[in-house]
């Protein structure tokens, strides 16, 4: 006879029902887990190589204005033996822009990590 304080013990599902919880439970981990982090990875990498593409054509746009402002609103100063001049000057400015860019992104990281070791 069992003691009135002893609880009785669970009553135990049949075996295929156990597996096809099991099975379940494993598919829906995996989605959770992988699955939705690449879909979360692919609209994070999408959305930055628009970003880039967009950021590409304005500085090519940009460039292409200048050139063509140093080209025209100058008068005849870049006439003749200076005609290249306009193209050496946007050059020069584009990679200056590009320098400039580079090292405030250094300095952000930089400081980032500095803040993340304290």
């Amino acid at each position: 006879m069992a003691d009135p304080g002893e609880a009785a013990p669970p009553p135990s599902a049949p075996l295929p029902q156990l597996v096809l919880e099991l099975r379940d439970l494993v598919v829906d981990y995996v989605k959770q887990e992988t699955l939705i982090p690449l879909r979360q990875l692919g609209r994070y990498i999408g959305f930055g190589i628009a970003g880039a593409l967009l950021l590409g054509l304005g500085v090519l746009l940009l460039g292409v204005g200048g050139l063509r402002a140093l080209q025209t609103e100058t008068g005849d100063t870049f006439t003749g033996d200076w005609s290249w001049a306009p193209y050496g000057i946007t050059f020069v400015g584009l990679v200056m822009g590009g320098v400039v860019t580079w090292k405030a992104r250094r300095t952000r990281r930089d400081r980032q990590e500095r803040k993340e070791r304290r």
